[in-house]
């Protein structure tokens, strides 16, 4: 309990008092003496505007970095997240510190998106055992039943839009809030055609012809040049004015659209703006499809229109790397588009990306140019993470799908580009390395150079490997992310290693086996990652690596504990992965490429390695992606007796062996 005027004294002192009362009100008691509190709560609250900004920036920027952004999360914190529900209060309350943003307190698209937020909280908390706010994977779909919405999809597509409305809306009330008051308005400065700078924000002149096609992007091109945003008003005007762009686009406005790209991270903020006022969907009709579309699993942090954004941003800081710029960015914010359309989204993509770049009037070859990016924008992560570079037909194969060493330069940039924008667990030094050293074997290739197949099992063997395999006994070095095993060769042994590997939480990047030339002797080779933030006892490892291999430890008794120690740790993606194994004959001469796909978890390596044993196959090398929450692996395999395994009979028993395991 309190006076009033010590609840006066403590809101001058306390945001989170100061902001509880400016949404007072009177529920029972003396009417008068509540409404006197809350009419000079307000007044208090008025009278140093500069500091409610301070505080309130302060306690947003705090809550973001804590909870992280609604928009593109997997689980999204519905109340504090940015773009949350906290963001529609903390617009309120700057309106009721400043009269000059309180046109956007009440704004109707505001208060649309705080209704589907406020929604969808209401539904959560409707159904959670505990209380909180944060929307759970589990909770979605029936959330979104509740709401009306199709799917979970549906209902986090609506999340998404919502909460970059509210996050724009935010920072634009911060960025007019703190503009300083009764100053005298700077006469305006020339930026272009039509184009001026107004009060630190790019706008339209009086004169500026509303009529001309490539307003838009230059005036959007503009303002990522200097990092200055495009203001309300001239947003607003260009939205009911501007004309749709012809087919096909002025040159002009082909050159601004490039350019703007070429801005990289200040052209993401310009597109967030336009995407608001719904002038991106003017300016590509085919964005309607990606907006705000979800892409639920932990492997990617953005939706798809923001990952194309990101993407093209990410281009940007590497465009200056390949001989067509214009192609790399608009190629890197395109490659995804077929993403908003049936069927593939690569099939699709290309022939989106056909008539877009029709239309936008690049030139024929450029359009195929465009095409082939689109066709191929997974090709290198996906064969320098999965299969064996040494093995000289990798290399052939590439170079015989992208047939230019223009294209294969385009894809490298956007390769580098395309998984930055992704998250964090989709590019890495030893990702990076191993696509460097792809393009440099397939510019080779296509620069005449000649490739024959030149696999051999031991040809990565050193002398440091033989002088291990000497003593014809278990040797295991462990240290910095790398393991090496020496022991007698016997069946099972790639997968008795990587159960060992498994049981510290090791992931395994990349793995290469090879036997003596008397073939009593195996060397192994494992490249490891530590689980993020945890500490790694590389002694440990080795000592049960080495237990292992000498068969003195249970694994299977072992993973299976570890596997249900992590079993309620929250999901990494809105469906599990279903397993599936596929076979590639063409891959190398000497080994058959088998690739399985399944949901990560704990031993997932050690099943898979254990049934391609049990079914009398040897490992000489092997590429192991995590993705998010799937893992793809691949093994190059050959029989016991060193040959090529082809029978269909066989190999369909492998894929049974192998589903079996993992299910």
């Amino acid at each position: 309990m309190r006076t009033p005027k010590e609840a006066l004294a403590l809101a001058n002192e306390d945001l989170a008092t100061a902001t509880s009362l400016l949404g007072a009100r009177v529920i029972a008691g003396d009417e008068a003496l509540g409404n006197d509190l809350i009419q000079k709560a307000a007044e208090l609250w008025r009278k140093r505007p500069r500091r409610a900004v301070d505080l309130l920036s302060e306690d947003a920027e705090a809550r973001h970095d804590r909870h992280g952004d609604v928009a593109f999360l997997l689980e999204p914190e519905l109340k504090s997240g940015r773009g949350g529900i906290r963001d529609v209060h903390c617009i309120r309350w700057l309106a009721a510190a400043d009269a000059r943003v309180e046109v956007l307190a009440s704004a109707a698209e505001l208060s649309r998106a705080h209704e589907v937020l406020l929604g969808a909280r209401v539904e959560l908390h409707r159904r959670a055992v505990k209380g909180g706010d944060r929307l759970a994977l589990q909770e979605q779909d029936a959330v979104a039943a509740a709401l009306g919405d199709e799917d979970a999809d549906s209902l986090m597509r609506r999340v998404s839009a919502a909460a970059r409305t509210i996050a724009w809306s935010l920072d634009e009330v911060f960025r007019r809030a703190r503009a300083r008051p009764g100053s005298r308005a700077a006469a305006d400065r020339p930026l272009g055609d039509g184009i001026v700078i107004r009060d630190g924000e790019v706008a339209l002149s009086s004169a500026a012809d509303l009529s001309d096609p490539s307003l838009v992007l230059r005036a959007a091109a503009g303002a990522a040049s200097l990092a200055l945003p495009l203001s309300r008003a001239a947003l607003v005007r260009l939205a009911s004015e501007a004309p749709v762009l012809p087919d096909p686009w002025p040159g002009e406005a082909l050159q601004a659209f490039v350019r703007l790209l070429g801005f990289g991270p200040a052209a993401v903020e310009v597109i967030e703006a336009l995407d608001q006022h719904g002038l991106m969907v003017r300016i590509l009709p085919e964005w309607e499809a990606v907006r705000h579309r979800p892409q639920r699993n932990a492997y990617h942090r953005f939706t798809v229109d923001r990952h194309l954004c990101e993407a093209a941003a990410q281009a940007a800081a590497v465009s200056r790397s390949v001989a067509r710029p214009d192609l790399l960015l608009m190629g890197a914010l395109l490659h995804d588009i077929g993403k908003g359309f049936p069927g593939d989204h690569t099939e699709a993509g290309m022939v989106v990306v056909r008539a877009i770049a029709r239309r936008m009037g690049f030139g024929s070859d450029d359009i195929e140019m465009l095409v082939a990016m689109v066709e191929h924008h997974l090709l290198l992560p996906d064969v320098a993470t999965r299969r064996d570079l040494e093995d000289a037909s990798t290399a052939e194969m590439v170079a015989k799908a992208v047939r230019s060493r223009e294209l294969l330069e385009l894809l490298a940039a956007l390769t580098e580009a395309d998984s930055l924008a992704t998250g964090p667990q989709a590019w890495s030094h030893w990702k990076a390395g191993l696509v460097a050293d792809l393009v440099s074997r397939t510019d080779a290739v296509l620069a005449g150079g000649s490739a024959g197949d030149t696999a051999r099992p031991d040809s990565w063997v050193t002398a440091d490997h033989r002088r291990m395999m000497e003593p014809r006994e278990v040797a295991v070095l462990a240290a910095d992310g790398q393991v090496r095993v020496a022991a007698p060769d016997q069946p099972g042994l790639f997968s008795r290693v990587s159960g060992a590997l498994a049981l510290h939480g090791l992931d395994v990047l990349s793995a290469t086996a090879a036997t003596s030339a008397d073939g009593t002797m195996a060397i192994e080779e494992f490249r490891v990652e530590p689980a993020l933030g945890r500490e790694t006892d590389w002694q440990a490892v080795a000592d049960d690596v080495e237990r292992a291999v000498r068969g003195r430890i249970a694994l299977e008794a072992r993973i299976e504990e570890r596997a249900r120690d992590y079993r309620h740790t929250r999901p990494r993606s809105a469906s599990a992965a279903a397993p599936r194994v596929t076979f590639d004959l063409t891959a190398s001469h000497a080994s058959t490429v088998v690739e399985v796909r399944a949901a990560d978890g704990v031993g997932v390596l050690y099943r898979i390695t254990k049934a391609l044993s049990e079914c009398q196959l040897d490992i000489s090398s092997a590429k192991v992606q995590t993705l998010g929450h799937e893992v793809v692996d691949t093994f190059y395999v050959r029989d016991r007796d060193g040959h090529k395994p082809v029978d269909p009979e066989h190999l369909a028993e492998v894929e049974r062996a192998v589903l079996s395991a993992l299910t």
